[in-house]
């Protein structure tokens, strides 16, 4: 219990601290950051729950005040922006990451947290995502979805180097990859 709690803590800080990385805002007020890899990561090392954990634990500290979003961004106005779907979409996009992760146990480490991270951390964080993107900025849903199309090369990159770093961790300290546990 003490080592999934500390697990958890750790990957809400990782995604907080990848959010030190200077975003690139969109014109539509939308920043890439790296903090989608973060979640992709949560996911795939610790599994669905716990993954899903981490990423609402960094949302409630979020929530609190805590400017822990790419670019300093915290409190209760991030809900009032075009980001509120991709920031609401982290604890889910965590879980489907981990539970893919866990599903495909038999599959090597790099494939399966590969798939993992694209249809958790990709597919499942679009969702909301555009979702909260056409009802802020009142829009479509298929005029959202062209304006995200632009995150989608760079989140095909960060899945690929959550996966391949999935993996390292995987060959260096495999009891760590708790999704596979």
């Amino acid at each position: 219990m003490e080592r999934s709690l500390v697990m958890v803590a750790l990957f809400a800080a990782l995604i907080a601290a990848l959010g030190l990385i200077p975003p690139v805002t969109l014109g539509f007020g939308v920043p890439i950051t790296a903090q989608s890899m973060g979640v992709m990561l949560a996911g795939c090392v610790l599994g669905a729950r716990r993954g899903g954990l981490a990423a609402l634990l960094f949302i409630a500290l979020v929530a609190l005040g805590l400017p822990l979003l790419a670019g300093g961004r915290g409190g209760l106005g991030v809900f009032a922006s075009p980001t509120v779907g991709f920031v609401v979409g982290f604890p889910i996009a965590a879980f489907v990451t981990g539970l893919v992760m866990e599903r495909l146990r038999s599959v090597a480490v790099f494939p399966a947290a590969l798939l993992s991270a694209l249809v958790g951390g990709v597919l499942a964080l679009y969702v909301p995502g555009v979702l909260g993107l056409a009802f802020v900025l009142g829009k479509s849903v298929p005029e959202a979805v062209l304006l995200v199309a632009a995150f989608i090369p760079g989140d095909i990159a960060k899945a690929v180097i959550a996966s391949a770093l999935t993996v390292m961790l995987a060959q260096a300290r495999p009891e760590s990859l708790l999704s596979r546990g």
